[in-house]
């Protein structure tokens, strides 16, 4: 006899229900990813110091033109809800919505642990949505992987820089950050 296994599917909608009806408290390290409530990764000291130390230079770098969103949720669609470590956003007043793909400048995902995660999970969802160029700072290889022109469910660029080379955002190519600056010590 051959059981099947049946998966429910959320909506966004149904992931902040569930929230309202305690169900998902405050504290649950989660998110939405393609229908399916995820349990995030703990944050490590390296992971950390790398989304700080983004966080600060890109806040000197980029001033008033972007806002530097960290670890706050960016709307892909009705199934898809992540929580990036760092984005680049339009300026613009988010209190009554989450940031969309639309918004997005640049998107940075830190991995120590969940590289594999981030490339065959989170990557299809930001192309497939339009994300224009996605960073995955992989702290275990000591490099940062750059994936820009969304195509389908994959990006038709992408280059690798190691720890010696500088990375720039494509919306701001006046700015540059040294790769070893996001490494730990």
């Amino acid at each position: 006899m051959t059981t099947q296994t049946r998966r429910w599917l959320f909506t966004v909608e149904d992931y902040y229900a569930m929230a309202e009806a305690g169900i998902l408290s405050p504290d649950d390290r989660v998110e939405l990813l393609d229908g399916e409530i995820i349990a995030m990764a703990p944050i490590g000291s390296r992971h950390a110091n790398c989304v700080g130390q983004l966080t600060d230079a890109l806040t000197s770098l980029v001033g008033q033109r972007a806002l530097v969103w960290v670890q706050n949720p960016v709307r892909l669609d009705g199934g898809s809800e992540p929580q990036p470590d760092v984005m680049l956003v339009r300026r613009r007043d988010y209190s009554s919505a989450h940031p969309g793909p639309g918004d997005v400048l640049l998107l940075i995902e830190v991995s120590d642990t969940t590289a594999d995660v981030d490339r065959g999970c989170k990557l299809p969802l930001y192309a497939r949505s339009g994300v224009p160029e996605v960073w995955i700072v992989n702290l275990s290889e000591g490099c940062v992987e750059i994936y820009a022109e969304p195509a389908g469910a994959g990006y038709a660029a992408s280059r690798t820089v190691g720890i010696d080379g500088e990375v720039s955002p494509a919306a701001f190519a006046d700015i540059s950050l040294p790769v070893e600056q996001m490494m730990p010590s």
